[in-house]
């Protein structure tokens, strides 16, 4: 198969990423495991950068659709790699949505039925937030006040902020230098601070495979219409769209306007 190491490395790295991401979710939901929302954020920053280090060999570790595309358009990567990359992303999602729904049926099951929670209806978003994101975030309380193109607003910002440090911290693939070692950690906490400051609105998708493949596998599993956020299609405009629109800004703004700007600095730092 062609580019099979790195569809391989996106649908490895993807799984790790959505298994401690969205893991790390459903044991707050179910267990109350994680008091406040920086020790869940840390786990998805950690996730990330163990994502990044395992498979950053075998593909350039994109694992979100709106990283791919920005690399594309950053001209960091053929357009002929993006189907692989898109491909692998979001079934190496679904698959890590599969798996911890085998491992915590029963304790979802057990949930819904000490809160008298009937899967499918409205009430079930409670226990469908541990795959896909809704806005306002289910728990952030009534004071959380997001409407659609606040929530759109908010996963581009994120998405633009997440892709403009990967673009910073990043060249290529970045297997080769010594000081690229650190690059999966920078990102990761990124991730982490971004989530801090957004989670309460949306979520904090960020990433429209980690959304959209658990969102369906949430869909097929029985909640039905209470894993989609709203009636707008929101599942796409605000988690899908938002973030390949913040992502794509964030590679056009640095490569046409950033990295010449760098590599300016760098050329009269030479002559100095």
């Amino acid at each position: 198969m062609r580019y099979s190491s790195e569809f391989f490395g996106e649908l490895v790295g993807t799984f790790i990423l959505v298994f401690f991401g969205c893991g790390s979710v459903a044991v707050t939901v179910l267990f109350s495991a994680h008091n406040g929302l920086f020790q869940v954020a840390t786990i998805w920053g950690m996730g990330v950068t163990l994502a990044i280090y395992a498979t950053r060999h075998l593909s350039c570790a994109h694992l979100n659709p709106a990283v791919s595309l920005a690399m594309v358009l950053g001209r960091r990567m053929s357009v002929r790699r993006l189907p692989a990359y898109l491909g692998a992303q979001f079934f190496g999602a679904f698959l890590a949505a599969v798996v911890l729904y085998t491992l915590f049926a029963g304790s979802i099951a057990a949930y819904e039925t000490s809160h008298a929670i009937v899967r499918g209806t409205p009430d079930s978003i409670k226990t469908a937030m541990i795959f896909g994101e809704f806005y306002p975030n289910p728990g952030s309380g009534r004071m959380a006040t997001v409407s659609h193109w606040n929530a759109f607003a908010a996963e581009a910002m994120g998405s633009f902020l997440l892709v403009s440090m990967i673009f910073a911290l990043t060249e290529g693939c970045n297997v080769g230098r010594p000081h690229d070692a650190l690059a999966p950690l920078f990102i990761g906490i990124t991730v982490t601070a971004i989530i801090c400051v957004l989670a309460p609105l949306t979520q904090a998708g960020l990433n429209p495979a980690r959304d959209l493949a658990p969102r369906l596998f949430a869909w097929l599993a029985g909640w039905g219409q209470a894993a989609f956020p709203d009636d707008q299609y929101g599942f796409v405009t605000v988690y899908v769209l938002g973030p390949l629109a913040g992502g794509a800004a964030a590679a056009l703004l640095f490569v046409r306007f950033l990295e010449p700007m760098m590599s300016k600095k760098n050329n009269l730092s030479c002559c100095d």
